[in-house]
């Protein structure tokens, strides 16, 4: 590949090109800028002790431009600084020599219209993506930050991508929030979460890192808990503060990261997960009358087992059932955790316990750990409160190789958004938020539907994104196991989507897929589900990823599924029995406007 390059760049409305570039070799790495007529307008030399580093240069409105590389090569770009930004959202570049099947200005449409790509649920436009940072409702709108490597398609240093929306249905690109810019963060901008102060401002939290011996993992994490300030009420750039809480290197085996902060009373809190010095995995709190100098309280909750070395992407609320009592809520994503049965199946597993909880004192369980999630992929989950309702977003971690997205130059998404409620069961359901069915773009009524012994029937010839809601009669069902198989194609691969009645429990079955990991995993059904005789799924398939939310959300299971070429059929199957369904309706989905 050639270390000099150029692409012409049509800036519209825009002022600004934002250029994420990587150094090739140990000369000089330079950008340039010049006008239609050939004359240079700006020149850009990477800084010789940087590897990576972020361009921001300034380009004439409704102007060609072209744009040359020389001894680097730009990893991710796009133009920005427009009247309302927000609105109109970045314009992405392309200059990545690896891309070459997109042009030097893809639209959204070209980008995503690739058989693996979700239209429903959040991707990045490329690169790598995981936890959700940042949730928050401010000044009307809808802000989901995330983690983001705008070098490559693998974890590398952390910056903060960014996304709003005024609806929670049709979603913006907005330029890249935080980049590694101060020495305590300058290997990586860490998780963190966002709260609005008692001066009705926002304030951003979250974890700076850096190698502990100054070059890589080998040496460990140095982690401390960072804070920044927006610029502005849209939420498009803000001024870090610098450091709010050291780590104490003595007590902590390297991680400490991953900061919530929420109010109780008149004092406010602050949490973040910790390895101690003994390898167990723990959650901090702190407090403070005034959010910026923070007490260390004491250690909120330590796991029980000792396997169990680091809870990381914690999260702590309050919530109330229908009559109004109030428990708390502790989550984390555990590591370290060996599988056992059916619980722990994936590398590292997210989950939650539910109890009370005093200020001045720890955190009291009253429940077991249980899973957010059941399904393959869910991981780092982080939830907000917009007023009314808490919701979470999940992050769709691939886990296990080969992960097939990456050759295509991205990977990660999160889920749909949802709304935890506590049941009158005593455990949280996690449902679509109300705001999903805007999704829906058309309505196709099934009605009842019966299979004869090993029955097939298919509901679609070919689906990319749709939701299906579905109850099957169990009482009157004599297969082992029935239900959906999504992504058939014709090679027979396919994802199943069933009830086992052998294990009485919801299976997500990947054994038939021919591209990625495989494996299942499966959702308990309660005695009180089970004796009820009905079970109603309500499925959502995406091209590259399916969500099954099991009796109104009693459990999920989210999964990565990724479909073969061709046609990707939906069927309806009985194996080894008999299947009655009472009810199936599917409803095609839009795409949420990222693409």
């Amino acid at each position: 590949m050639s270390n000099t390059y150029s692409i012409s760049v049509e800036t519209g409305g825009y002022r600004q090109l934002d250029l994420f570039a990587e150094r090739c070799g140990e000369g000089n790495a330079v950008v340039t800028v010049a006008d239609g007529n050939g004359v240079a307008i700006a020149a850009h030399t990477m800084p010789i002790a940087e590897r990576r580093h972020h361009f921001s240069i300034a380009v004439p409105q409704k102007s060609t431009v072209t744009v040359a590389a020389s001894g680097l090569v730009v990893r991710f770009g796009y133009l920005s600084e427009c009247d309302d930004l927000l609105d109109n959202g970045v314009r992405y570049v392309n200059m990545n020599p690896s891309d070459t099947d997109w042009p030097a200005q893809p639209t959204l449409e070209q980008i995503y219209n690739r058989f693996g790509r979700s239209g429903a649920h959040f991707e990045p436009f490329a690169r790598w993506m995981n936890d959700p940072n940042g949730l928050c409702f401010y000044k009307g709108r809808w802000h989901v930050f995330y983690q983001l490597h705008p070098y490559g398609t693998q974890w590398g240093p952390m910056h903060w991508g960014h996304v709003s929306s005024t609806d929670m249905v049709n979603w913006k690109r907005e330029p890249i929030m935080f980049a590694p810019s101060l020495e305590e963060e300058k290997d990586g901008v860490f998780s963190g979460s966002a709260v609005i102060g008692d001066d009705g401002k926002l304030k951003f939290y979250y974890t700076g890192h850096r190698w502990a011996n100054g070059k890589d993992n080998t040496g460990g994490d140095w982690q401390v808990q960072m804070t920044a300030l927006p610029d502005n009420d849209e939420l498009t750039s803000a001024t870090k503060q610098g450091m709010i809480i050291d780590c104490p290197t003595d007590k902590v085996d390297h991680h400490y990261r991953d900061p919530k902060v929420w109010k109780t009373g008149d004092k406010w809190y602050m949490t973040f997960g910790v390895s101690s010095a003994e390898k167990r995995g723990q959650m901090w709190l702190f407090s403070s009358d005034d959010m910026v100098k923070w007490t260390y309280e004491q250690v909120l909750f330590e796991h029980p087992d000792p396997d169990v070395f680091m809870l990381e992407c914690p999260d702590f609320f309050p919530i109330k059932d229908v009559e109004g009592n109030e428990k708390w809520v502790i989550g984390f994503s555990a590591m370290g955790a060996k599988p056992s049965g059916f619980m722990n199946r994936n590398v590292n597993n997210a989950g939650y316990m539910i109890g009370t909880w005093t200020p001045g004192e720890q955190f009291k369980p009253e429940t077991e750990f249980r899973l957010w999630d059941c399904g393959h992929n869910y991981y780092a989950p982080q939830s907000f409160n917009d007023g009314k309702r808490q919701i979470v977003y999940g992050w769709m971690s691939p886990f296990v190789e080969p992960i097939p997205m990456q050759d295509d130059g991205w990977c990660g998404n999160l889920t749909l958004p949802r709304e935890i409620t506590l049941g009158a069961d005593g455990d949280l359901h996690t449902a679509p938020v109300a705001e999903m069915e805007g999704l829906r773009e058309d309505t196709v009524d099934f009605g009842a539907i019966d299979l004869d012994v090993s029955g097939e029937k298919t509901i679609v010839d070919d689906a990319e994104a749709v939701e299906i809601e579905m109850t099957i009669d169990l009482a009157n069902s004599t297969a082992e196991r029935a239900g959906l198989r999504v992504h058939a194609t014709e090679d027979g691969a396919y994802t199943s989507v069933a009830y086992d009645d052998q294990i009485g429990r919801v299976v997500v079955d990947r054994q038939a897929n021919a591209q990625g990991d495989r494996g299942y995993r499966t959702a308990p059904l309660s005695e009180a589900e089970l004796a009820a005789g009905e079970l109603k799924l309500r499925v959502y398939v995406d091209r590259g990823c399916v969500e099954v939310y099991v009796n109104d959300g009693r459990q999920v299971l989210s999964s990565y599924s990724y479909a073969s070429e061709g046609p990707r059929a939906i069927k309806l199957v009985a194996e080894s029995g008999t299947l009655k369904v009472k009810s199936l309706v599917l409803h095609h989905m839009k795409s949420i406007g990222l693409e």
